[in-house]
């Protein structure tokens, strides 16, 4: 039996592996899927992108075992611009993905991991116990040394600031992840238009061409820009509660004038 450790270099992977150490679970592998936006644009920002390589020479160290980087043959724009065979939507591309059941994490993540579906594998997974809306992904061939061991999200990050291998993403959000997700907060993609323009400009871009909106309930990364553009102007508090109906207000106002 081999055992493999899937890491994100998020804080419940990462203390995934002390767990595993601790315990003499047995570990034969890490592997990491590696997300690209473009052919040349990493779906990780570049604060994460440098943390990786940090935490690559830590966990060697540390563990013995060398991360193994995978990547999918797509890229995120790719299969955004990739047109269906068959269905009702043939002929169309892909556009951004549909909130329930996104095509994304299949072809981009879960895709690098199907090799070892039909090996004598066991996959270590970072899912914390305090997580169970989760817990449908376990079996006895995809195991949580967290969920075993009943260490929770906050306790991963403790483990994580111990042996400086708490990523910095977490100094400005909760979560990690690819800055072009659909899932992201609202201070996550005010975050990427402040501090990334190019990467938002390509969001509005793909904006453009999806024939999908960006969230499930209808509002485009046009609508964010629309709404940011009123914050930068001072005509709406961030951190006042925000109607969508002032963006219509605004532009009506605008155009009487």
């Amino acid at each position: 039996m081999e055992y493999i450790a899937s890491i994100s270099y998020g804080k419940d992977s990462l203390a995934m592996l002390e767990i595993i150490k601790q315990h003499n679970m047995p570990l034969d592998r890490i592997v990491h899927a590696e997300i690209m936006a473009t052919k040349t644009i990493p779906a990780d920002l570049p604060p994460m992108m440098e943390f990786k390589e940090k935490a690559d020479v830590i966990i060697k160290e540390r563990y013995g075992i060398e991360v193994e980087r995978m990547k999918s043959k797509h890229s995120y724009e790719s299969m955004f611009y990739s047109t269906y065979k068959k269905g009702k939507r043939v002929g169309n591309i892909y556009g951004f993905p549909f909130q329930r059941g996104p095509w994304c994490s299949d072809r981009l993540k879960i895709s690098c991991f199907k090799q070892f579906d039909n090996k004598d594998t066991v996959q270590y997974i970072g899912i914390a116990v305090d997580e169970p809306n989760r817990f449908n992904g376990l079996s006895e061939k995809k195991i949580s040394p967290l969920v075993e061991y009943d260490i929770t999200e906050a306790e991963a990050r403790i483990i994580c600031k111990e042996l400086d291998l708490l990523s910095p993403i977490y100094s400005q959000t909760l979560r990690g992840g690819c800055w072009f997700c659909h899932n992201q907060g609202i201070g996550q993609l005010r975050l990427l238009r402040q501090q990334y323009p190019e990467y938002w400009k390509l969001m509005l871009k793909w904006d453009m061409d999806s024939p999908i909106t960006f969230k499930a309930n209808g509002r485009t990364v046009y609508d964010y820009e629309e709404r940011f553009s009123l914050e930068d102007e001072g005509l709406v508090d961030k951190d006042e509660p925000f109607r969508w109906t002032m963006l219509n207000e605004e532009l009506n106002y605008r155009f009487d004038l």
